[in-house]
């Protein structure tokens, strides 16, 4: 038996434990896959090619013993932020990086399921747009329409997984980092509560907005990978109770009250939401409608919840233009930002770290009315490859707003979205939208992404065939 780029997370596991394929040849196919699209999609950074194919005959080894673990053999991709031993963290900077000596929690985890790690995806200089793009790796393009951006910042593991090269892949989220690349390559984007899957070895990253999530082709395979992935560094500083991802997503979620959510969050920007991307979200609420569950419009009470944003991101940043080996290398954007970070860092930091607590007050006492938020993930499909090359630091910031205005909330507040396909707009774009809920509702809102995908199945959907993907299957 052979598996095609069509095999899940979920296929190929259990067809390795069946020993149906071996680890080597999906190893094998993966990277053919990877070759065939990395001049013209360049979805990775570091392809691991003889380390990949020494994990897989170790797992093949362990696979013939009769040992199973969850991910035994199956290749994933992580994102360039994540420590991965024996390779640098250059997350998108141009600059010497020297390899790192050990994995990441996250990485270690993934690892101990069994998973081999084929390589790490490209991502814009410190995660900071919603484009993958830089002078340190190139333009990251979206297997749809390659013209485009597949988003950002986890934009390489996106285009990784939406154009069949890894099955699943690791991405971070710091203003909608996973959700965003998610929904403009037709992907379930998983970000998980704070500390469900570590940032070890930093255990707050970017002062505790960012947190490590999931992006796969169905719902099954995002929480398969949410549960191999999760779990805490013994100094990680949040340690949410554990949840099991897969079974939620197997499980009926109930009729549940949803909010419609169309309102952008306020922000210092004007945003508008694009009534091609409108059309799909309604549309989607009248799917969820049809199936049984309470629809009405609705807004969370954001109130002045950009204030405290600003402060934690810039401060992260600055942390990390510190560290950098060469920071004259840097994108004078992010010199910017590290300036705002550094005037920031003190007492306005403080407060915003302080007003998280009133926040979750706030927008928690909206869930004793609704029991899910659905809103648009973007207000926009995905931009033109170079379209913020040429911009400054303030025209970058306001027209990544007024793509983006919608994702960055539920990072200050440390709660769970997942993204799921909404469809296509102006001949053939994904967008997106979140299904949003309060402390620990991963289970709640993969059982009802799953049914929604039970009805809409739109992992059916692949990029058009075109010279991007002409790749081998295994």
């Amino acid at each position: 038996m052979t598996l095609d780029r069509a095999a899940g997370l979920a296929e190929s596991a259990r067809a390795l434990a069946e020993g149906e394929v071996t680890s080597r040849a999906l190893v094998e196919a993966a990277l053919a896959r990877i070759e065939a699209t990395q001049g013209s999609l360049n979805a990775f950074r570091i392809v691991r090619t003889r380390a990949a194919l020494a994990e897989a005959d170790a797992a093949d080894r362990e696979l013939a013993t009769g040992v199973r673990r969850p991910l035994l053999g199956v290749p994933v991709a992580v994102k360039d932020d994540m420590d991965v031993a024996g390779e640098p963290t250059a997350f998108g900077c141009r600059g010497t990086f020297p390899p790192v000596p050990e994995d990441g929690e996250a990485v270690r985890r993934l690892r101990a399921a069994g998973a081999v790690i084929i390589g790490k995806t490209n991502t814009c200089e410190f995660g900071q747009w919603p484009f993958t793009e830089g002078p340190a790796f190139g333009e990251t393009r979206n297997p749809w329409r390659p013209e485009h951006t597949p988003g950002g910042s986890s934009g390489g593991s996106a285009a990784a997984v939406a154009a069949g090269l890894v099955p699943a892949a690791l991405g971070s989220d710091g203003a909608g980092s996973v959700r965003i690349p998610a929904s403009w390559t037709h992907l379930i984007g998983v970000k998980p509560q704070r500390g469900r899957v570590s940032t070890w070895p930093r255990g707050e990253s970017f002062q505790g907005i960012t947190v490590n999530g999931t992006l796969a082709r169905t719902v099954a395979d995002a929480a398969l990978l949410l549960d191999a992935a999760s779990g805490n560094h013994a100094l990680d500083p949040h340690r949410p109770p554990a949840v099991d991802a897969v079974a939620a997503a197997g499980r009926d979620p109930g009729r549940l009250r949803i909010a419609l959510s169309l309102r952008p969050p306020f922000t210092a920007v004007p945003a508008r939401l694009l009534p091609e991307v409108r059309t799909r979200v309604v549309e989607l609420a009248g799917k969820l409608a049809a199936l049984g569950h309470d629809v009405e419009e609705a807004d969370p009470p954001y109130g002045q919840i950009g204030l405290t944003f600003v402060p934690r991101a810039t401060a992260g940043i600055a942390e990390r233009v510190r560290e950098a080996p060469e920071p004259a290398l840097l994108d004078r954007r992010t010199h910017g930002a590290a300036r705002m970070g550094r005037l920031l860092g003190g007492a306005p930091l403080r407060a915003a770290r302080r007003a998280e607590a009133a926040l979750h007050r706030r927008i928690g006492g909206f869930f004793q009315s609704y029991d899910v938020v659905l809103a648009p993930t973007t207000a926009a499909p995905p931009p033109l490859i170079g379209a913020f090359h040429d911009l400054g630091g303030l025209a970058t910031d306001r027209a990544m707003i007024a793509a983006c205005p919608y994702a960055w909330p539920w990072n200050v507040l440390g709660w769970p979205g997942v993204n799921v396909p909404a469809g296509f707009v102006d001949g053939g774009l994904p967008v997106g939208a979140q299904l949003l809920g309060p402390a620990n509702s991963e289970p709640l809102l993969l059982s009802l992404a799953a049914q929604l995908e039970a009805e809409l199945r739109w992992y059916e959907q692949w990029p058009p065939e075109h010279e991007l993907m002409d790749a081998p299957a295994a």
